[in-house]
């Protein structure tokens, strides 16, 4: 009976602790890796760092120097050398450490051994970033934090600059205009698309630039936003007037570029290599970034004289697209589809694109056309993305590479009232203004009645 009630007292404990670790790693994962996980696979990796090393073919043999030492002081067998570790540094996702490779040795094969080092220390994932010439950063993420969004407190915004969504590294995705001017964003219905946009319009709405919005929906996606916009157009119609008004805008600028830099009056724009950014501070004119929702709206048509107007606008829409970058003028075009079967230069407007995103799509043409021309590898990363994860995107630009984001939940009455709330920092251009949206008036609120407590008595 004594040895009954001693497995009670100590199986007891025992298993609450389990059950306990197990909701916890299952309903609060952050948590279960600060106090369970991170000690655990710390553990791991000190205490199997060279054999795992050694397995993933990641040692080289020692010096012969350092081989004379090891006989001549221990005289045990002289073993394979793994990369030199740096310090562990907990993170409140993962662990970073870096590796500084042995000679012969490259970033290559430290990422083709990254799913075995995952298994061998226990942790969700492993990202091998190049530091420096010798040295890679490892990355080791606890838990997938893509399930519950949470961006980084350091997430390395400025001007133009818009941390946007959360990689699966853990680490912020900025949307850099500066680095990547124009971006082609794609996604089906209930993909996340216009949370992604809403992201960008009120990150860019807290810095001096002009918001110029093109939603053929009747403004439905791009309208609440209207206090902060310097320009709306809601229908095609609309849209075939804006567009010339920010082309004369760019030759404007630079006109202004050449004039402070001494040029010929007649020298031709594709010519000017410089920009905007080499103007003093005083005479820089504000940049402006165009956001086009439902890009394949100005693409369709009905009539000859349709026909006309669209091919008009898309030539308008890549001639921003390739000379806007050094006016300061920026190009956000969203979409469900964009390929060569929306007609005459869609194909030519999408190669001047350099940023690409993609939420779930309905077939894998739609994938291919977003990242299939310039990361084919995650083509079938975007198709394979669920529907009951809105927001997750597969990021990616002319460079190459590729990584899957999530955008983090933002209402849309948030964002409404962010852009209601800094109205005020709308640069005035005055060639936008006629296109200026009108602010509806809010809705009148009756006050409810006072209901006055009844006392109860017996």
């Amino acid at each position: 009976m004594s040895d009954w009630m001693t497995l009670l007292e100590v199986g007891g404990p025992l298993a609450a602790f389990g059950g306990g670790a197990a909701y916890t790693r299952a309903r609060h994962p952050g948590v279960y890796w600060s106090t369970v996980g991170l000690p655990l696979s710390t553990a791991r990796l000190l205490g199997s760092y060279g054999s795992v090393m050694e397995a993933c073919g990641l040692t080289v043999q020692p010096s012969r120097l350092r081989a004379f030492a090891v006989k001549a002081t221990t005289r045990r067998e002289v073993r394979p050398v793994p990369p030199r570790r740096g310090i562990i540094r907990p993170t409140s996702t993962g662990l970073r450490l870096r590796l500084r490779l042995a000679p012969g040795q490259e970033p290559a094969d430290v990422a083709a051994s990254a799913e075995r080092l995952r298994h061998a220390w226990g942790v969700h994932a492993v990202y091998v970033k190049d530091v420096k010439p010798g040295v890679v950063e490892l990355r080791l993420v606890g838990f997938d934090v893509l399930r519950d969004v949470r961006m980084p407190r350091k997430a390395g915004g400025g001007h133009l600059k818009v941390p946007v969504a959360l990689r699966e590294d853990a680490t912020a995705f900025v949307r850099d205009y500066r680095a990547v001017p124009h971006q082609l964003t794609l996604g089906a219905t209930l993909s996340g698309k216009s949370m992604y946009l809403r992201h960008l319009v009120t990150g860019l709405a807290r810095q001096p630039v002009a918001l110029v919005g093109i939603d053929c929906k009747r403004g439905v996606e791009l309208a609440p936003f209207a206090a902060r916009l310097s320009a709306l157009a809601t229908d095609p119609e609309q849209a075939a007037e804006l567009l010339p008004v920010l082309i004369k805008e760019m030759e404007d600028r630079y006109d202004l570029i050449k004039a402070r830099q001494g040029i010929a009056p007649g020298t031709p724009a594709e010519d000017i290599t410089s920009d905007i950014w080499g103007l003093p501070e005083s005479e820089r004119p504000v940049p402006v970034v165009l956001f086009v929702d439902e890009v394949a709206e100005l693409f369709l048509v009905a009539t000859k004289k349709d026909e006309e107007r669209r091919d008009e606008m898309v030539t308008q829409l890549i001639r921003l697209a390739q000379l806007g970058r050094a006016a300061g003028i920026y190009l956000e075009v969203c979409g469900q589809r964009f390929g060569a079967e929306l007609g005459k230069g869609a194909t030519m407007l999408r190669a001047q694109l350099t940023g690409r995103v993609c939420h779930r799509v309905n077939d894998e043409a739609s994938a291919k056309m977003a990242l299939g021309d310039i990361a084919p590898e995650a083509v079938m990363a975007a198709c394979a993305i669920a529907p009951e994860r809105p927001g997750l995107a597969v990021a990616g630009d002319t460079s190459g590479g590729w990584s899957r984001i999530r955008t983090p939940y933002l209402s849309l009455g948030d964002a409404a009232r962010i852009c209601r709330d800094l109205a005020h920092l709308t640069p005035e251009l005055a060639t936008l203004e006629p296109f200026r949206p009108e602010l509806a008036a809010g809705p009148v609120l009756t006050p409810a009645p006072v209901v006055r407590p009844v006392p109860v008595t017996d």
